[in-house]
This record gives structure tokens, sequence and C-alpha cells, in this order.
């Protein structure tokens, strides 16, 4: 489906039946992603997945890449549906989208969930981005990125915002901020994450007033897929829940 919000096309589908769940898929990701963390969408939830501004099937608004932008937008299509109160779970980029609908409209978020998402990038992260490039994903992710985003030039662009980032100031959340967020809040970080290091996942505890941290073992940088995606699913559901 097809939103039409602040002058974009934003491509949404929606899996299950029950309280409202966003995804918020990573950046250069897909709202498709979320298949790989559940096998279903999870039971008693109408799971939301939005391909975010310039990802998959959605456009992109004009200049650089802004995840309060991207909030906003996300926003705009829950307008669009009808929702005036869900839960969210955002990973990395779509961690950084979800702190800013939280941290705005804060009696919109009923339960959230930010996996591997800071409230600044640190010097680690933005010497990265100012070298990321398609020789550091390498040829198969690559070739994974061009079959998720077919746009012409659309990996391309991606790829320059990445850059982008190093200069940029989203996000920017100070404890203020932060402190503004009433959802009960799950934070997720990996002890391995090669962007973030886990200091700032206990900042982000110490500021969001309702949260809870969970330090994965081992855990890289959005430790939720692969081998971590049993785990994260029963521990997520817990907390979807209210920890019953």
């Amino acid at each position: 489906m097809i939103a039409h919000v602040n002058g974009i096309d934003l491509h949404w589908e929606s899996h299950g039946e029950g309280e409202p769940l966003v995804w918020l898929h990573g950046f250069m990701g897909t709202g498709a992603d979320w298949r790989h963390v559940f096998p279903d969408a999870l039971p008693g939830y109408r799971l939301i997945a939005p391909d975010l501004p310039g990802h998959g099937a959605s456009t992109a608004r004009p200049g650089p890449y802004s995840f309060g932008a991207s909030a906003d937008d996300v926003v705009s299509l829950l307008d669009s549906i009808g929702l005036n109160r869900v839960s969210v779970i955002g990973v990395s980029g779509g961690g950084i989208t979800a702190l800013h609908m939280a941290t705005r409209q804060a009696h919109r978020i009923a339960r959230l969930v930010i996996v591997s998402a800071p409230a600044s990038f640190p010097p680690q992260a933005r010497a990265i981005q100012r070298e990321f490039s398609e020789t550091m994903l390498g040829p198969a992710e690559t070739a994974r990125l061009r079959e998720c985003h077919t746009r012409d030039g659309q990996v391309d662009a991606l790829i320059a915002q990445a850059r982008a980032f190093a200069d940029a100031n989203d996000p920017a959340f100070t404890d203020a901020d932060l402190a503004a967020i009433t959802a009960d809040t799950l934070i997720v970080f990996g002890d391995r994450d090669f962007l973030y290091p886990v200091s700032l996942a206990c900042d982000l505890r110490r500021a969001i007033p309702r949260s809870w941290l969970w330090v994965v073992p081992n855990g890289g940088h959005g430790p939720i897929f692969g081998a971590h995606a049993a785990p994260f699913r029963e521990v997520a559901a817990a907390f979807l829940r209210g920890w019953d």
C-alpha cells in the first residue's frame, strides 16, 4: 500500500490483527526486514511496516536524510490510517526515528523497543560513516541492497546519505529530550557493536524514565537477527505484554 504524506509516497504493509505495532527498519533496510526476526506477525498485534523515506518502494524527500523528518512521515502515515496510539520497535536508524516520535508526541507511543540506536553519533561511528562505500559493504551485500532498492541511483543515494551523517546533527537528543518519553521503553544493545559502545545504552537507560536495558552477550549491531532472533522474540513479546 502507498500513503501520500508530506509530499512523498510512503510504502507500507500490514500483517496480523490486534493492537497496532509499528516496525521501523534500520537505515538501508526495508519494512520487510521484520520477517528476519518474526516468522509471522506477533499474535495479538497488527504489525505495520513502512519503508522509510528513500528506502524500498518509498520515495525520498529532497535534501539530506533526516530521522526527524522520517518520524513526521511515520506519524502522518498513522494519521492517514486512523491510528492514534501505537507500540513501536525501531532498529538502528529506525530506532532513532522512533526516539523522535516518542520525544515529540509521547502520548502516541504505548510501548517502545529501541535496538542499537544512540542519542547521538559517537566519533567511532562518524569515522565509519565518513568513509562509507560499496567497498565496505562487499559485493554480496551490495547486490542484496540493489534487489531491495530498485530505483535508478537509489543505493548510491543511500550510501551518500550515510556518509553525510558524519557531519550532521541528527540525532542530537539531550537528556531533557529523552526525559519527555513517557512510554515503557526497552533498550537493546549488543556488547560488541562496532558503531555504538554499550555506554551509550547506559546513557539512554539513565535518561528515559521508564526504561529497561538488555545488553545482548556477543551481540553486534542490531543484535536481533540470525541466532539472536529467537531470544529477542521472547523478550520483546514479554515486554510488549507488560512483562506478564
